[in-house]
């Protein structure tokens, strides 16, 4: 009877299966079909990678799945050895028949031609033809041997740069891709069921089979083709749906396969060295990070109670780290927790200084300081409209989104801009002197400005984003204010 021995590599992530003795027909139909490859040098079975199914295999032919005893270098150095042999069997071949096609030239030797006509023509001709057979196989055989020996090289460079460090970090780059991947199945079906849980009309169902993207309500695509013949009633095929998604999500294979991408990267961290416990001020975006690379929906963290903080998803979120769509902990358990799950901390990069050595700063304005520039700014339309009786008209501050800001002020046509402004909160522009282009005055800070509603005679308005901090003006507008009210003062009393 043949006895089998299992065995997992995680540093090549591949399954290999040991035979007592030949296998039979059958046993070895369903091997191959799980996908194993029959390796005769090293007399065993081997599965280029791992999945579920081949693991239920190896485990109901062997009893159990042991760790591989010879790693991927042990492995590469038997390899390189063989494939040495190979090229120094080929080079020995070369020579010989380089030699053996020397010794047949000697018939030729000082240039002796074949007498055509002559008794010795067929014998002359058979041995150039012998010669340069040799010649060709020599050199067909040197080529094999360089062609062995790059092998050799090769598989040797390749398990050299299995370990490289660099190598084994993206790596782990793309298993956290992966495992991001199998969460989002999941996900995606907890949303499934939360539509089906509020669809329960027939109508309902309808409109929802037909206008929503098929992968959002986990159905197949021509579901709605069959309800809509009547081939299958609409409850029917909500419950399709429903057993789709809940397969999905308590399924047992995507587990085992978000199992075993943990611990591959368990595996692939423990080689790079321990993970280090992250003692920094831990904030609600640093635990976002953590839970977005592992997989999380949309999750939003808060501070709860002193010292303590509180992830939430609109889904449940990984089981590897939470059962629940929320999860409450203090400082320290989740300091333990991203440590458990290899979770490194992604160091803040220095903000990159401005190409411009002259920039001056950004400033979004409170709400008083931009009603305060704009009556400034209102004052000296009124001074610039002298002899204009009511020409002059006024701005108002406009507020809106950084959103909304961003997407409106990529050209010089578009309605907001940012433009730089004084000490006495003028606009500084570029203006010709003595044919020169020069500044109309030093800017102290930039602001953004709206031209919507400009017309003649009415100043530009300045923006607020609601949804950033304000901040004041590096001088004092109050004193510009009052300077602005006296100017215009004297204006209208001339």
């Amino acid at each position: 009877m043949t006895s089998f021995t299992a065995t997992y590599s995680p540093e090549d992530n591949k399954l290999r299966l040991y035979a007592s003795t030949r296998l039979d027909e059958e046993t070895y139909a369903r091997i191959k079909e799980a996908g194993f490859r029959w390796a005769p040098k090293q007399e065993l079975f081997v599965a280029p990678k791992w999945t579920p199914q081949r693991e239920d295999l190896a485990v109901e032919l062997a009893g159990e799945i042991e760790a591989e005893e010879m790693t991927l270098v042990e492995r590469a150095v038997i390899k390189a050895e063989r494939l040495d042999g190979l090229a120094h069997k080929r080079y020995a071949q070369a020579n010989a028949f380089a030699r053996r096609a020397d010794e047949l030239s000697q018939a030729f030797d000082m240039g002796q031609p074949i007498l055509v006509g002559h008794h010795s023509e067929r014998r002359a001709r058979k041995t150039q033809e012998r010669m340069h057979a040799a010649q060709s196989a020599a050199v067909k055989a040197g080529q094999a041997a360089n062609y062995w020996l790059s092998r050799a090289g090769g598989v040797e460079h390749f398990a050299n740069m299995k370990g490289d460090p660099r190598v084994r970090a993206n790596r782990i780059k793309t298993l956290l891709t992966e495992l991001r991947d199998l969460q989002r199945g999941i996900n995606a079906a907890h949303a499934a069921l939360a539509i089906w849980e509020t669809c329960t009309t027939d109508a309902q169902i309808r409109h929802v089979l037909g206008h929503m993207d098929s992968r959002r309500t986990w159905s197949s695509y021509e579901l709605y083709s069959k309800v809509d013949k009547g081939e299958i009633t609409p409850a029917d095929a909500r419950q399709q749906c429903i057993a789709a998604a809940t397969l999905a999500v308590n399924g047992p294979t995507r587990r085992r396969w978000i199992e075993h991408v943990l611990n591959r990267l368990a595996f692939e961290r423990s080689m790079l060295g321990d993970v280090p416990r992250y003692e920094g001020a831990l904030t609600p975006v640093i635990l976002q990070a953590f839970a977005r690379e592992h997989g999380a929906e949309s999750p939003k963290c808060t501070a709860t109670d002193p010292g303590f903080l509180q992830l939430e998803s609109p889904v449940p979120l990984p089981a590897h780290i939470a059962s629940e769509t929320a999860l409450e902990l203090s400082e320290d358990d989740w300091r333990d927790l991203m440590q458990s799950s290899g979770y490194i901390v992604t160091e803040k990069k220095a903000r990159r200084a401005s190409a411009k050595p002259d920039s001056v700063p950004l400033i979004n304005l409170t709400q008083e300081q931009a009603e305060q520039l704009q009556r400034i700014w209102d004052l000296h339309m009124t001074a610039a409209c002298k002899g204009k009786p009511g020409a002059a008209k006024a701005a108002e501050v406009r507020k809106t989104t950084q959103a909304i800001y961003s997407a409106n002020s990529k050209g010089d046509y578009d309605v907001f801009k940012t433009i730089e402004i004084a000490a006495d909160a003028r606009r500084v522009r570029m203006e010709w002197q003595r044919q020169e282009r020069v500044r109309s005055g030093e800017p102290v800070a930039r602001i953004r400005i709206s031209t919507i509603g400009s017309e003649f005679y009415k100043p530009d308005s300045v923006v607020v984003l609601t949804d950033k901090p304000g901040k004041p003006l590096p001088f004092d507008l109050d004193a510009v204010e009052a300077a602005a009210r006296r100017a215009a003062s004297e204006e209208t009393a001339a």
